[in-house]
């Protein structure tokens, strides 16, 4: 998208404040991207987990801080944190002098603290985005000095009431290759047909599905367990007795402990098991992928279960809480759903309407100053309900 003349985006320079994980620095990365697109100068300040933006976006200049958790450990762990924070607070000044920002935009985790204290210090406009259904810790302690928080879900849990004006819905914005996705039809399984089931476990992978899925897989009808074809995130030494129950069970497995084409195994999947980060919820969204979510059950503020339930409530998905997981409960609902095509194209059509297109450049407006359109009169663009 290019900035049209006379856009206050143009002549912008942004720095970005992420930590180095994936539900931080793919939203950061989304916007680097748009913001560029509009003629805008941006910068990415994070920590040393922070890998860049690499050879995708080499425009982007980043710096490294140093950052310290907010809360937990011992005594010694916390002085630490607070020296740490510190002296990532005098860095983040010196970098946004030389930068000569103007804006600061926080992806939350405790490496965008320092930054976005330093940018407010200084007088600069402050965004904060949340991804994810409750506000996190770094977020909830920037709130008060940030100029606009947007948002990735309608609501959002742990906001204080004086900032409740503040916030935009924006959505989460997503990698172009999963956006594009939700332009295609769902590739509704016919009789008969092959039946694609993706299993993901988030960056952080997920040992509960190395059991409790294959067995459940197991315990489907022989018909079933015909028609499926399994791609599986496993990762460490659990992938061999993995892939060994699939085979006793006459199943098409694919596993590996990463996916490189991820975009092209979601496209093709009927139905997606994992984990509810918020990216995960974000792109299940963006391409209307139907799923069985396990959140986390020792995420922050128990937030993985708040995404969870706020995609399961419009009819996008299922929630299983792990603490009750078991083989029998998840095979009994897959093999009620993989055996009604209706029922999955119907939450199918429901997880694709939980997505809010064009997140990134709703976000860019926000951060340029510019009211984003909480009422988005354009709408979601309606999907072909035609199988692929």
């Amino acid at each position: 998208m290019t900035a049209p003349r006379g856009d206050p985006t143009r002549g912008r320079i942004v720095a970005l404040a992420a930590g180095g994980t994936g539900g931080h620095m793919f939203p950061a990365q989304a916007l680097a991207r748009e913001l560029l697109s509009r003629g805008s100068e941006v910068a990415l300040i994070t920590d040393r987990r922070g890998s860049g933006f690499g050879a995708e976006l080499p425009e982007v200049r980043t710096e490294r801080i140093n950052a310290g958790a907010l809360a937990g450990g011992s005594l010694v762990k916390k002085l630490t944190s607070v020296g740490r924070l510190a002296l990532g607070y005098l860095q983040a000044r010196g970098s946004l002098r030389r930068l000569k920002a103007d804006t600061v935009v926080g992806f939350g985790g405790y490496a965008s603290v320092p930054t976005v204290l330093a940018g407010a210090h200084r007088g600069l406009r402050v965004v904060l985005h949340e991804q994810n259904a409750v506000l996190g810790r770094a977020n909830r302690l920037l709130a008060p000095r940030a100029h606009a928080i947007a948002s990735s879900f309608a609501e959002v849990k742990g906001l204080k009431d004086g900032d409740h004006h503040k916030v935009v819905f924006t959505g989460n914005p997503v990698r172009p290759a999963i956006a594009a996705l939700g332009e295609a039809p769902y590739p509704r399984p016919e009789a008969d047909s092959t039946l694609r089931l993706l299993v993901i476990g988030g960056s952080q992978g997920a040992e509960v599905f190395n059991t409790v899925v294959p067995a459940a897989v197991e315990a489907l009808p022989e018909a079933l367990r015909r028609r499926l074809a399994i791609s599986q995130q496993v990762r460490g030494p659990a992938i061999d007795k993995v892939r060994s129950v699939y085979e006793a069970a006459g199943v098409t497995a694919n596993l590996a402990g990463f996916f490189a084409d991820m975009p092209e195994r979601l496209g093709g999947a009927q139905m997606v098991i994992g984990r509810a980060g918020a990216s995960t919820i974000a792109e299940l969204a963006a391409a209307g992928r139907p799923a069985v979510l396990v959140p986390y059950p020792y995420a922050a503020d128990d937030h993985q279960t708040a995404n969870a339930r706020a995609f399961a409530a419009t009819g996008g998905g299922w929630v299983l809480p792990q603490a009750e997981l078991t083989a029998g409960d998840l095979s009994e609902l897959l093999a009620r759903v993989l055996a009604d095509p209706a029922a999955l194209q119907d939450a199918a059509a429901a997880a694709y309407g939980f997505g809010r297109a064009g997140a990134a450049g709703r976000l860019a407006d926000l951060v340029c100053g510019g009211g984003a359109d909480q009422d988005d009169p354009a709408g979601r663009p309606a999907r072909r309900d035609a199988a692929a």
